[in-house]
């Protein structure tokens, strides 16, 4: 039971000193914990939103990744003090370990810039994985000083823990805590951006009965949960799947998503990235208005973050099982491909209306080729000492994880600006001159 004396664990109970966050929950400090996040790397974040683009659509989707970052941290500790008592867990993490992943937990998410994950997914070259970014920031900063002076942390040993493969049985536990099927970055970010956005999908889940079912899989190397937390572990899934279907990809959301990503097509080349990804997120904005101006990029800029929001409309909308067709020749292609067929659909189109369409104001939107993980966990049936996969126990993993979850939530959509938006719906032939210009860009 050395885990519980970890400080920041036995914080909990002490509350000696708190932070609070939504929805009135109390995260304990100590004074360790207090100067990683007073560092300059780390005030950062917050100013720097979670959702991004989701505001225009849920516009109190205004929290930050401070706060995530908080409650995945005050997580970590909750789940370190539930498998302390497990005798496997013990064995394998050491209090050195175990303060590793509680710094690693409050530190998850430093290399995220603003609009990161939908920056990343169109894979540009030049463009780091927001992991290997921060790499930067643990090696070469006030942060690393403190890891090194107050927690008694070599910095690389945080940038393997979140950026490396792990290798061995402590490694695979630690990295299952942080990014598996029930890690605490999941648990805090569904709950946290429903309860911002104003829907109830993200919290239909049992905290308390998960985090009290926790244990280690029949190999002794992951995360798995008890028979009693079968029922919260299904729950989970099936917020995550509710909250890509009406919120991460809800089309309103997706439309802004598609115009962002145009523009920093169009600009990425003139553009210094690594002096870009460290701004927060006015700062960046305004970068990228400065580089627009005169440009194509402008009025897909200006529509975001102008004085009047303007998105673009959904003229076309495509999913695996209507219209599979359609979805087949758009779904997973490289981000180049998907610009020169929106590109060569809006010319076939404007030649279609007989008016002029200018190539920027048709978007392609489709799944990004880098599919979610699926859902892969054990259920240990305690009387009988038995392991089994959830998928082979639960009907609902079965079809939402094993059945390829972004095909279900991740549709393909075609988007235009609004000065052409109408003409276009009208068009009975719309899917055949997505069809022709696909095949002719080969």
């Amino acid at each position: 039971m050395e885990l519980l004396g970890i400080p920041e664990i036995a914080a909990l109970d002490t509350r000696r000193q708190i932070v609070r966050i939504p929805p009135e929950t109390d995260v304990p400090l100590t004074d360790r914990v207090r100067l990683l996040i007073d560092t300059a790397e780390f005030r950062r974040l917050s100013r720097i939103s979670q959702l991004g683009l989701v505001s225009l659509v849920y516009p109190a989707a205004h929290h930050s990744r401070f706060e995530h970052s908080l409650g995945v941290y005050r997580l970590a500790l909750l789940y370190l003090r539930q498998l302390a008592g497990d005798a496997r867990f013990a064995a394998a993490v050491s209090v050195e370990a175990a303060e590793t992943l509680i710094a690693a937990a409050l530190l998850h998410d430093i290399g995220h810039w603003p609009f990161c994950h939908a920056i990343e997914d169109i894979r540009l070259p030049g463009v780091p994985r927001h992991e290997l970014f921060a790499n930067s920031f643990l090696l070469e900063s006030d942060l690393a000083d403190v890891l090194r002076e107050h927690w008694g942390i070599n910095p690389r040993q945080i940038v393997a823990l979140l950026s490396e493969s792990p290798s061995g049985p402590t490694p695979r536990i630690l990295k299952s805590i942080l990014s598996g099927p029930i890690d605490i970055d999941k648990m805090d970010y569904l709950f946290r951006d429903s309860l911002h956005a104003g829907v109830p999908y993200g919290r239909h889940f049992d905290q308390q009965r998960l985090l009290g079912s926790l244990c280690l899989n029949s190999a002794g190397d992951r995360l798995a949960v008890t028979d009693k937390g079968k029922t919260a572990a299904e729950l989970m899934v099936f917020a995550r799947y509710v909250m890509f279907s009406e919120v991460y990809w809800h089309h309103g959301v997706r439309a802004a998503t598609a115009m962002l990503q145009r523009a920093f097509y169009l600009l990425h080349g003139q553009l210094d990235l690594d002096a870009l990804f460290r701004l927060t997120e006015g700062p960046m904005i305004d970068e990228l208005l400065r580089a627009a101006c005169g440009g194509p990029a402008e009025g897909l800029l200006v529509g975001l973050f102008g004085p009047v929001r303007q998105l673009y409309k959904r003229v076309g909308q495509y999913s695996f099982v209507e219209d599979g067709e359609v979805y087949g020749l758009l779904s997973r292609r490289p981000y180049p491909w998907l610009v020169a067929c929106a590109e060569r659909f809006a010319a076939l189109a404007a030649k279609e209306l007989g008016k002029m369409i200018a190539p920027d104001e048709i978007l392609f939107d489709a799944p990004p080729q880098a599919r979610e993980v699926e859902f892969d966990i054990e259920i240990c049936f305690t009387k009988q000492n038995r392991f089994r996969p959830l998928g082979e126990v639960s009907p609902v993993i079965c079809t939402l994880a094993q059945r390829q979850f972004d095909d279900y939530v991740k549709r393909v959509r075609i988007f235009a600006h609004p000065r052409v938006a109408y003409d276009l719906r009208q068009l009975a032939e719309i899917n055949e001159l997505v069809a022709e210009a696909a095949r002719q860009v080969g």
